[in-house]
């Protein structure tokens, strides 16, 4: 399928979900979702990212694309998106990479992280959280929306099979060339929390700040990032950026480790739906441990040195 996408999705929304190596970019869910189920995946092993989508896509287009070069990508696209709108992208570190030069390309207004989208308007949040803005928008536009704002929950049915676009490989004077001379994974301890799929979490119940800095520690060693509750980060224990929330960053791991953390509903609401949570806590009664896949009834405090003696990490 190489000519543009069925003119019969003209004036509907279509979700844009950069894919690498089988797996799409975080909020890749919450954007098909706000699409109404429809979703082009685009990206390395695109096909095999259908998967993680399952019971959220009622539409989904694939396209193979080696190298992630936005500009050119964005070139790519943009004859295969007619009227499609708004066009939907996470607001993942690819996502917000591709949507302004998608924007350009389409000569459309721009909406960054937005936390819902609605037919001609888009929600976006400030101050920390506490003011939202409706944003309303003459004709077809591009939004990007927050990993984690939908909180998608897959429906089981019947899954859609993926129809393979064929995207035309721009001309070089359409484009900006970039050469790439090296893709290099994220560092854990310095990558945006909202794109983490690894997060170990610490609360009140760590003790401090020499305890947070041994979490960060333990975290590189599994391979996650570092998040915190707002009590954390209000006392100085770790950094503002690390706090985890409704009003910090809403986050979609895969795997949440929750470690003194009793499970506020300010905190919980900005968790999306992680696949595993391991949560550990001295009240076996607290919220966190009710949501818990894995419920570790001790003190947060002692078992920090414990963890990082096994991990071999300096405590």
């Amino acid at each position: 399928m190489s000519e543009p996408l069925d003119a019969t999705g003209a004036m509907t929304p279509l979700a844009v979900v950069p894919v690498r190596d089988g797996r799409p970019a975080p909020g890749g869910s919450e954007a098909a979702a706000a699409a109404g189920g429809r979703a082009w995946l685009v990206g390395t092993d695109a096909e095999q990212a259908t998967r993680e989508l399952e019971g959220t896509v009622v539409e989904v287009l694939v396209s193979e694309v080696t190298g992630f070069d936005p500009g050119a990508l964005a070139t790519a696209l943009a004859p295969h998106l007619g009227d499609r709108s708004p066009v939907i992208l996470p607001a993942s570190a690819d996502g917000r990479d591709l949507a302004p030069h998608l924007a350009h390309r389409l000569d459309r207004p721009l909406v960054c992280a937005a936390i819902e989208v609605s037919e001609g308007a888009a929600t976006v949040v400030t101050h920390g959280g506490r003011i939202e803005h409706d944003i309303v928008f003459d004709g077809p536009a591009v939004v990007t929306i927050q990993p984690g704002a939908l909180g998608v929950d897959p429906d089981e049915g019947p899954q859609p099979s993926p129809a393979v676009v064929e995207l035309e490989p721009p001309a070089t004077a359409a484009v900006a060339a970039v050469d790439l001379e090296a893709s290099l994974p994220p560092d854990p301890a310095t990558m945006d929390l909202s794109d983490a799929d690894r997060i170990v979490a610490g609360g009140a119940g760590v003790g401090g700040p020499e305890a947070m800095e041994l979490l960060g520690r333990i975290g590189v060693a599994l391979g996650a990032s570092l998040g915190a509750t707002r009590v954390v980060t209000d006392a100085g224990w770790t950094e503002p950026e690390r706090q985890i929330g409704t009003t910090g960053v809403e986050v979609t791991p895969s795997l949440y480790v929750a470690l003194g953390i009793s499970g506020a509903v300010q905190h919980v609401m900005g968790l999306g739906a992680p696949e595993h949570v391991i949560s550990v806590n001295l009240d076996r009664s607290c919220p966190m441990m009710g949501m818990a896949d894995l419920a570790v009834v001790c003190d947060a405090q002692e078992l920090l040195p414990a963890l990082a003696a096994r991990l071999g990490v300096d405590p």
